[in-house]
C-alpha cells in the first residue's frame, strides 16, 4: 500500500474518530446535567437536615420554658426526645459535606449544640430548678446565647447549601449548553477541513518524506554529510531542517564525547574538593574508593595514599564502623544513639567533635554499591551544650539553699499558722508548698542529670537478674496500676543471664517507663514488661496500649524538658526520659522507642550481660558476708 493511500486511510479514520470524539461530548455533556442535579440532592439532603435541626432546636428551647413553668416531666421527655432527633440530622448533615466550609460549620455546630446542652442540662439540676435560684434569669444570661448562636449557625448551613444548589444548577446549566453548541460547531468544521486537508497533504508530503527516508537511512549508518534539498516553510520543510541540524550535532558530539566526558569528571571531583563537609566514599567491601582534602584535615590523614585500604584500618572507631556495616546491610540495623554516629578527633591539641551522615548507595534494583559518608564539624554546638549544662548545674546549685529556706519556711506556717488563717488563705499555703515541692523536685533532677552527664554520679555495678529488677518496679506501681484499672503484667524468657548494673538506678529508669505508660492508658489498658537475650545485651521493654507518641515527637522525646502534648499530660519536668537515657548510657547500654499514633508504644533498653567472673566474684562476696 503506498504512502499516499495510507495517509487517506488515515485521516478518514482521523475524522471517524473526531465524529466519535463529538458524539462522546455530548454524551458527557449530557451526563454532567445529570451529576449537577445529583449534587442538587446532596445540597437539598443538608438543607432538610439544617431546617430540622432549627425546628428541634427550637421545640427544645419549648421545654425549657414548660420547665420553668414547672411542667417538669413534660419538659424532660420533649427536650430529651428532641435532643436525639436534632443529633440524628447532624449525623446525617455530617455525611453528606459536598462544601469547602460545611466541615468547620458542623464543628462550631457540634461544639455549640453541646455547649447548649450542658447549660440546659444544669437547669434540669434541683438547686438551679428551685424557685430561689431564678432559673429565668439564668437561662436568659447562659443559655439563650447558646441557643441563638446553635440556631444561626444551622441557618448558615441551611442558606450556605441553598447558595450552592442554586449556584451549581445555574453554572451547570451554562456550561452544558454552551458545551453542546460549541463541540457540534467544532465536530462539523473539522470533518469538513479533515476531509479537504487529506487530499491536499497527501501529495504534498509523499516526496519530502522519501528524500528524509534516504538521509535518515544515510545518518544511521554513520554518514553524517547528507543534504536535503527541501525549501518549503511548513512543517516538512522545519522537519528536514532539524534532521540537518541533528546530523550536525551528531557529528560535533562524536568528535566531543571523550573530552565533555573528562571535563564532567573534573567539574565533579572540583566540587567534591570545595565542599567545606568532610566525604568518603567507600564500596560494598569497606574500602576507602574517595575522600576530599576537608576528610583529610578533619581525620589527620597526610598525603599517604588511603584509597583501596579498608575503612576501619584508616578511622579506627568501632561504633562508628558498626553502624556503616548496618547501613550497608539491610534487615541488620538497630537504633543507635548519638555515639554511634559521632566521631572525636585530637587535633592540634584540640578536641574536635563530628557527626557522621551514612547514605547508601544503591543501583535501581536495590543492589547496595557503597556508602557516602558526610562528616560535618559539631564542636561549637558541642561547647555550647557543655556550657549549656555548666550553666544549669550552677543555677540548680544556687536554687537549693533558697528554695529549702522557703520550704520550711512554708512548713511552719502550715503547722503553727494554719489555725488563724482562712479558708482560702490555707489553700494558697498548701498551693504554694505544693508548688516548692516540685521546684525542688525539678531542681534535684537537673542536678542529677547533670552528675550522670558530667560522669560524676557514682554508678555501684554488680550482677543482678533482670528479673528482680523488674519485679521491684512493678511492685512498687501496681497499687498505682490497680486503682486505675490497668493489667500490669511481666513476660521474661527463660534462663535468662544476670546484668552488669546498678540496682538502684536501673529500677528507677523502670519506674520511670512504666509510670508513664500508666499515666498516658486508658482504664481497661494492659502494661507489659518483657526481657530478651541479643547477643552479648539484655533487651529490656515495657509496652503499652495507650495513645502513642506522635511522629514529631518520637526523634526528640529523649532530650530535655520534651513533653508531648496529649489529654492527659500532667504537670512534670520533662526530664525523666533524659536521665533515663543518661542512665542507660553511662551502663553502655542504648534505649529508643517504637510508638504508632493510637496503637501504643514500646520503650527498649540494652544492658550488657554480666561476665562468668563477675557473678562468681559477687557469689564469693554473698557467702563471706
Amino acid at each position: 500500500m503506498s504512502l499516499k493511500r495510507k495517509i487517506l486511510w488515515g485521516y478518514g479514520l482521523v475524522l471517524s474518530l473526531v465524529v466519535i470524539v463529538s458524539l462522546w461530548a455530548v454524551i458527557s455533556l449530557y451526563r454532567l446535567g445529570n451529576a449537577s442535579e445529583a449534587i442538587l440532592q446532596e445540597n437539598y439532603r443538608s438543607i432538610l437536615a439544617a431546617e430540622n435541626m432549627v425546628n428541634t432546636l427550637e421545640r427544645q428551647d419549648s421545654a425549657l420554658l414548660l420547665l420553668m413553668l414547672g411542667f417538669e416531666s413534660e419538659a424532660t421527655a420533649q427536650f430529651r426526645g428532641n435532643e436525639v432527633e436534632f443529633l440524628q440530622w447532624l449525623s446525617r448533615a455530617k455525611d453528606n459535606i459536598t462544601l469547602p466550609n460545611e466541615s468547620q460549620t458542623l464543628s462550631t455546630l457540634e461544639v455549640g449544640y453541646l455547649d447548649y446542652l450542658d447549660a440546659s442540662a444544669r437547669l434540669f439540676e434541683t438547686s438551679i430548678a428551685s424557685p430561689d435560684q431564678q432559673p429565668a434569669a439564668y437561662y436568659h444570661t447562659s443559655i439563650l446565647p447558646k441557643f441563638k448562636l446553635v440556631r444561626e449557625t444551622a441557618i448558615d448551613l441551611r442558606e450556605m447549601n441553598q447558595q450552592a444548589m442554586l449556584s451549581a444548577s445555574d453554572q451547570a446549566q451554562r456550561l452544558a449548553t454552551q458545551a453542546i453548541g460549541s463541540m457540534s460547531v467544532f465536530g462539523l468544521l473539522v470533518a469538513g477541513l479533515g476531509l479537504g486537508l487529506s487530499l491536499l497533504l497527501a501529495n504534498l508530503l509523499t516526496r519530502p518524506l522519501k528524500a528524509m527516508t534516504r538521509a535518515a537511512g544515510q545518518i544511521a549508518e554513520g554518514n553524517y554529510e547528507v543534504t536535503l534539498a527541501i525549501k518549503s516553510k511548513d512543517e516538512v520543510g522545519q522537519l528536514a531542517q532539524e534532521i540537518m541540524t541533528m546530523s550536525g550535532k551528531l557529528k560535533a558530539f562524536h568528535e566531543l564525547n571523550v573530552s565533555r566526558i573528562l571535563a564532567e569528571q573534573r567539574r565533579s571531583e572540583a566540587i567534591i574538593h570545595s565542599l567545606s563537609d568532610g566525604l568518603i566514599v567507600v564500596d560494598h567491601r569497606f574500602n576507602i574508593i574517595a575522600l576530599n582534602p576537608m576528610a583529610r584535615r578533619m581525620l589527620n590523614l597526610g598525603p599517604e595514599q588511603v584509597e583501596g585500604r579498608h575503612f576501619f584500618d584508616v578511622i579506627e572507631n568501632q561504633a562508628l564502623y558498626h553502624h556503616l556495616k548496618t547501613t550497608l546491610e539491610p534487615g541488620q540495623a538497630r537504633p543507635l544513639d548519638e555515639a554511634a554516629t559521632s566521631l572525636t578527633v585530637e587535633r592540634n591539641g584540640q578536641t574536635q567533635y563530628y557527626q557522621v551522615a551514612i547514605t547508601p548507595v544503591q543501583t535501581e534494583q536495590t543492589q547496595t554499591l557503597g556508602a557516602v559518608l558526610l562528616l560535618q564539624d559539631v564542636t561549637k554546638l558541642k561547647t555550647l551544650d557543655r556550657l549549656k549544662s555548666e550553666f544549669v548545674t550552677t543555677a540548680s546549685h544556687e536554687l537549693r539553699t533558697p528554695l529549702t529556706s522557703i520550704a520550711m519556711s512554708i512548713g511552719l506556717l502550715v503547722e503553727n499558722a494554719q489555725a488563724k488563717l482562712a479558708a482560702d488563705e490555707q489553700e494558697l499555703l498548701c498551693a504554694a508548698q505544693e508548688e516548692v515541692q516540685r521546684l525542688r523536685a525539678l531542681v534535684n533532677d537537673l542536678l542529677d542529670l547533670s552528675k550522670i552527664e558530667s560522669g560524676r554520679m557514682e554508678m555501684e555495678f554488680e550482677p543482678v537478674g533482670v528479673s528482680f529488677l523488674i519485679e521491684r518496679a512493678i511492685s512498687a506501681l501496681a497499687a498505682q496500676a490497680d486503682e486505675k484499672g490497668l493489667e500490669l503484667s511481666q513476660r521474661l524468657s527463660e534462663n535468662l543471664p544476670p546484668v552488669k548494673a546498678d540496682p538502684n538506678k536501673i529500677t528507677w529508669v523502670l519506674t520511670n517507663l512504666i509510670a508513664n505508660a500508666i499515666r498516658y492508658c486508658e482504664p481497661g489498658d494492659q502494661i507489659e514488661a518483657t526481657a530478651r537475650l541479643a547477643g552479648d545485651s539484655i533487651y529490656v521493654s515495657v509496652t503499652d496500649e495507650g495513645a502513642g507518641i506522635p511522629l514529631e515527637y518520637q526523634s526528640k522525646i529523649f532530650e530535655k524538658f520534651v513533653q508531648v502534648k496529649s489529654s492527659q499530660t500532667v504537670g512534670g519536668s520533662g526530664l525523666g526520659l533524659a536521665i533515663c537515657k543518661e542512665i542507660v548510657k553511662a551502663h553502655g547500654g542504648t534505649i529508643w522507642v517504637n510508638s504508632s499514633p493510637g496503637q501504643g508504644s514500646t520503650f527498649t533498653f540494652t544492658l550488657p550481660v554480666a561476665k562468668l567472673d563477675e557473678v562468681a566474684k559477687n557469689s564469693r562476696e554473698d557467702s563471706d558476708g
